[in-house]
């Protein structure tokens, strides 16, 4: 049967996931009657509550006489380390493109590192049925986005197709679809893509790209076959990039992928994309090979890390209580595990051996990870979030990360905006209109200034505002940036919140937590109104006697409290706190409870 592999690359909410169900449906994959779940392959619970794309996936389908490998990929910039593994795997990409938002921050990332590999991309200009579409302009925007990238004269004549993913067609004409289906599409792809370049005959070599675990099967390594075949029980190879013997073993089992199915194979040939079990210690990037062959697969350079948390035991007087993997060796095994898996994340140990650093592209990975172990029953302390500076080889000055911000929203808050990220050493690059009555800015920022910004942001668009990141490179550091404004309200004692102190403290800013609640000694309450911390009692209850009143209690009407999530719980905390998060709770902490040793320590820091 004739092979095409491809990888659909797009901008988050752009519509990948939905255009492989359509895909799916059109080849037949499911029956006709059958019923299947809206985005099919976010089948990982948190990429349906949170509705992105967090984990690559592979599916095929056949049309005609041909079998089409298609890899769904992330959207998000934190998850480009999973598109980077994919591209090496594919022959072609789909590049995904929203009629009205245009080419975004991520859709130039992941085409970039298309063009580099040589892919010839085909665009699909996606969901022209919105009533602000601007299809026409859109795609004159993605072809100076090609030039911009300096792409060859082959990828610079990309075929074009205009459609609906949601509707379910595709044409070559965004006014008039002539189909009211995707078989367009599976044409273009056909005589588009070219078939795997491979050596059918020789020895067999696979690079693996990515990893998962299976409680029966063990280790599953995907990758695409680059030569010979592979046969159930033939004795293989794992070899790391310089050719380093990693072990040697049997394949147990060869999966393929059929549909949202695995289906085990006897064996499989060049060209195709599986997924063998029976290795022990290989991983993501290694080389699985034949016994006879020595030379590693050449494997492309992953983008380094640009954010760093440090992980540590949780020690709080509440630890234990709530979940079952509360120790050292526990959290390292499961980071160590993470890293294997997740190429884009590298986990170091610190000296004090019971802390972790964790390095990775931004919040919103770290804060999937964390949340997936809190899920798992993990307890841990997580640190204020920092970006990872690297020094200048010519002049030895201090480099930062710098981010591509874009942000869309209406005019009326634009200075507000301009204005925000100006005090905290954004540039403004870029201001132009993006429909009517909005906005599209460009700004270039330091990592740190975003950190903790998206609450302000909402706010200061009243929720209106759509923000868009991507790492845009190293420059000269920038120098101090403010930071969060308000100090915090610290518990004084430990024992079970009461509404009566609450209801008292009120005036002295917003709460974190609700009466009835369980706190401690240098637990976060709430926010302080003023910019100073404050230390207050939760637990004081009104004082009783046996003397009657005049008048009747008051019934006591406290504001509902502020829930944070993990990710505004990560981004508000300043350098002195912790985020203490279990299965159950997610907590802020100072990171010195005792209040005498926190003076003692700030008086250190300010001699220092």
């Amino acid at each position: 049967m004739n092979l095409r592999n491809i990888a659909i690359i797009a901008h988050v909410d752009h519509g990948k996931t939905t255009l492989v169900d359509r895909l799916l449906q059109e080849s037949g994959t499911f029956h006709a009657h059958q019923k299947v779940a809206e985005r099919a392959m976010d089948n990982n619970d948190l990429e349906r509550e949170r509705g992105i794309t967090i984990l690559a996936k592979c599916t095929s389908v056949v049309w005609k006489d041909t079998r089409i490998n298609i890899v769904d990929t992330p959207g998000h910039a934190d998850f480009g380390g999973e598109v980077e593994r994919v591209l090496s795997m594919v022959d072609g990409v789909l590049l995904l493109v929203d009629a009205a938002e245009g080419p975004m921050p991520q859709t130039k990332f992941v085409l970039g590192k298309a063009l580099k590999l040589g892919l010839r991309p085909i665009v699909v200009i996606n969901k022209v049925d919105r009533p602000d579409q601007r299809a026409d302009e859109v795609h004159g925007e993605v072809f100076d986005l090609f030039a911009a990238l300096d792409a060859d004269e082959y990828q610079l004549d990309f075929p074009t197709l205009f459609g609906s993913a949601k509707d379910g067609w595709v044409s070559s004409d965004p006014q008039r679809p002539v189909h009211n289906d995707m078989a367009p599409l599976f044409e273009l792809i056909c005589a588009h893509v070219a078939s795997p370049d491979v050596k059918e005959a020789g020895a067999f070599s696979m690079l693996a790209t990515t990893l998962e675990r299976d409680p029966h099967l063990g280790r599953l390594l995907t990758g695409r076959i680059l030569s010979g075949r592979v046969q159930a029980n033939q004795p293989v190879k794992a070899i790391t990039r310089d050719g380093q013997l990693i072990e040697q073993t049997r394949v147990t089992k060869i999966l393929a992928f059929r549909g949202l199915e695995r289906e085990a194979l006897e064996s499989a040939e060049a060209g195709d994309i599986v997924t063998l079990a029976g290795f022990t210690k290989a991983t993501v990037a290694d080389t699985l090979c034949d016994e006879a062959v020595s030379e590693p697969v050449p494997a492309q350079p992953i983008d380094p890390p640009t954010l760093a948390m440090t992980f540590s035991v949780n020690d709080s007087p509440l630890a234990g209580q709530e979940g079952s993997k509360v120790t050292t060796r526990m959290i390292q095994e499961r980071l160590l595990r993470e890293a294997e898996g997740n190429v884009a994340i590298r986990i170091t140990q610190l000296p004090s051996k019971d802390a972790f650093e964790v390095a990775g592209r931004g919040e919103l990975q770290l804060g999937v990870l964390i949340e997936t172990m809190r899920r798992e029953g993990y307890e841990l302390s997580v640190a204020r979030p920092r970006v990872l500076l690297k020094d200048d080889p010519e002049t030895g000055k201090k480099l930062e990360p710098i981010e591509e911000v874009v942000i869309d929203l209406d005019e009326e808050f634009a200075g507000t905006v301009v204005e925000t990220l100006s005090r905290r050493k954004a540039e403004l690059i870029e201001m132009k209109a993006a429909g009517v009555g909005r906005q599209r800015l460009v700004f270039h920022a330091p990592s740190r200034s975003l950190i903790g910004y998206h609450g302000d942001f909402l706010t200061d668009t009243r929720g209106t505002g759509i923000i868009n990141r991507l790492f845009h490179g190293y420059a000269p550091f920038k120098g101090e940036i403010e930071s969060r404004r308000n100090g915090v309200l610290i518990s004084l004692e430990q024992g079970t919140a009461v509404a009566y102190a609450l209801f008292n403290l009120e005036d002295r800013g917003k709460f974190f937590i609700g009466p009835g609640e369980k706190v401690y000694q240098g637990m976060v309450l709430g926010e302080h109104n003023r910019p100073v911390d404050l230390e207050v009692n939760p637990l004081k209850a009104k004082q009783l006697t046996n003397i009657r009143a005049a008048g009747k209690d008051d019934a006591i009407l406290l504001t509902p409290p502020t829930r944070l999530s993990l990710e505004q719980a990560l981004t508000y905390i300043a350098d002195d706190e912790l985020v203490e998060v279990t299965p159950e709770s997610i907590r802020i902490r100072k990171r010195y409870l005792d209040p005498h040793e926190r003076k003692r320590q700030a008086r250190r820091q300010a001699v220092a």
